[in-house]
């Protein structure tokens, strides 16, 4: 049975909206300075043990642009990887190697959840994260806590979710790795 991994960004204020900087906030790519060779291979290292890269229209818009021609082992992996997308505003066939889950999206991630092969890995798109959560599809949640606040942003958390840490790891940057199962 496959997990569904989901990984995000965020900073100690809770924020985890546009850390790459792809949505054109004015706050936006706050993650970039922190996002170095050991945060590079770690992503490749969780990569490469997923069959699916999970995600929602607007990470499926801002990471096809971003990396979908871009050169290098992180760009390689994640073009490579099939991606999933749940949206209820796209139509028809995707680029970028990606297949829309039509209608009930949960009901799809259960389904494919059941059968044998690699993980699915989830960045971005707090919603989605959230509606995972709440339907018991999140079986690991890493959260790369930045040292650093803004202030405003769209937070991860809507409502009260209990978590248990299994993992931690400091990185050179000072982000923490925290891993969390559902409790």
């Amino acid at each position: 049975m496959r997990k569904i991994i989901a990984s995000a960004l965020m900073t100690l204020d809770g924020v985890v909206e546009d850390p790459g900087g792809y949505s054109g906030t004015a706050y936006g790519g706050w993650a970039q300075p922190y996002f170095g060779q050991e945060s590079v291979r770690l992503s490749i290292e969780k990569l490469a043990t997923c069959d699916y890269f999970l995600c929602g229209r607007r990470t499926y818009e801002m990471f096809a642009a971003a990396w979908g021609n871009a050169d290098g082992p992180y760009a390689d992996r994640l073009r490579s990887l099939p991606k999933l997308v749940a949206s209820s505003t796209l139509t028809g066939k995707l680029t970028w190697n990606a297949t829309l889950l039509e209608g009930d999206a949960i009901a799809a991630l259960r389904q494919i959840k059941k059968e044998d092969g690699g993980d699915i890995m989830m960045y971005g798109n707090p919603a989605l994260l959230r509606s995972l959560l709440e339907h018991g599809l999140v079986d690991e949640l890493e959260i790369m806590l930045h040292p650093l606040v803004l202030g405003t942003g769209q937070m991860l958390f809507a409502e009260r979710t209990e978590l248990k840490l299994v993992r931690q790891k400091t990185l050179q940057s000072g982000v923490l790795v925290l891993t969390y199962e559902p409790a």
